[in-house]
């Protein structure tokens, strides 16, 4: 019997006719198997199987051109599931007008904002994203990709500095904020209040106890869970944190109240 309601708050959705092609390109940049093919349909099969009951979407703009067609994407995406999704809007720092972008994704109902800046070519840091920041801050949660040993434009010393800015700007770092580079994200962010992390495309690479150490690092009320879709199995990734043998109230917070709370669902 299903026991704790699950929020999956890490998922890339992509339209239908290019979704096969930008989810294998995705596996491409990160020389990772795709399983599933990015289609909305298909996030919904698998994630109730896995017992998934909300889902919290995205994709990326590589370019600024590409930011209003995605932000609407997402929000009739969330509109035709019933309920079952939140968005979150893209944006590109080289765009013309920033504050548009962002009035139009509150308008179209997106509750935050995604950026990667390893896929969409810029420094987290850069200060082509401080107008970003500023507008976000206290209004819309950011979703930041961060880490990767490959790169320095996501990891965690490029985020120290906009925490260090932007006190009241609520950041979540994916992949515990710091994919292939957790060492560095262990040492560098828990001290900021106003960072959370979720745990996504992280298991893989993982023990039980660096899970366990990780999420005591951050503290049960920053963590999210998130599977990455479509990149992983959700149901494993469920098994694996159910697997840690956490408490009720620890499970509670990670699966759902906390992006929640972040979130307003």
């Amino acid at each position: 019997m299903k026991k704790y309601k699950i929020i999956d708050a890490h998922c890339h959705i992509y339209p239908d006719k290019i979704a096969e092609k930008a989810s294998k390109s995705t596996g491409k940049f990160y020389d990772i198997d795709m399983l599933y093919d990015g289609k909305v349909s298909t996030l919904l099969k698998v994630g109730t199987e896995a017992g998934i009951d909300h889902y919290i979407v995205q994709s990326v703009a590589t370019k600024p051109e590409q930011v209003s067609s995605i932000n609407h994407f997402i929000s009739e995406a969330v509109k035709a599931s019933g309920g079952k999704m939140t968005g979150l809007g893209t944006l590109h720092p080289d765009s013309a007008d920033i504050k548009r972008d962002i009035d139009e994704l509150i308008s179209l109902g997106l509750r935050g904002v995604k950026l990667h800046p390893d896929i969409q070519g810029f420094k987290l840091d850069d200060y082509r994203c401080l107008k970003i920041y500023e507008l976000c801050e206290g209004k819309l949660p950011i979703l930041f990709h961060t880490g990767d040993k490959r790169y320095d434009m996501s990891n965690p010393n490029r985020m120290v500095p906009i925490l260090d800015i932007y006190k009241n700007l609520t950041a979540i770092g994916a992949h515990f904020g710091g994919y292939s580079v957790w060492e560095d994200a262990v040492r560098m962010l828990p001290k900021y209040p106003n960072i959370f992390v979720d745990c996504s495309s992280s298991f893989f690479a993982m023990s039980d106890e660096e899970i366990r150490r990780m999420i005591n690092a951050f503290g049960e009320d920053r963590v999210l869970f998130g599977t990455d879709y479509p990149m992983w199995d959700p149901k494993k990734e469920v098994d694996r944190l159910l697997s840690l043998g956490l408490s009720d109230s620890v499970y509670e917070k990670i699966f759902h109240l906390n992006a929640e709370r972040i979130f307003g669902i």
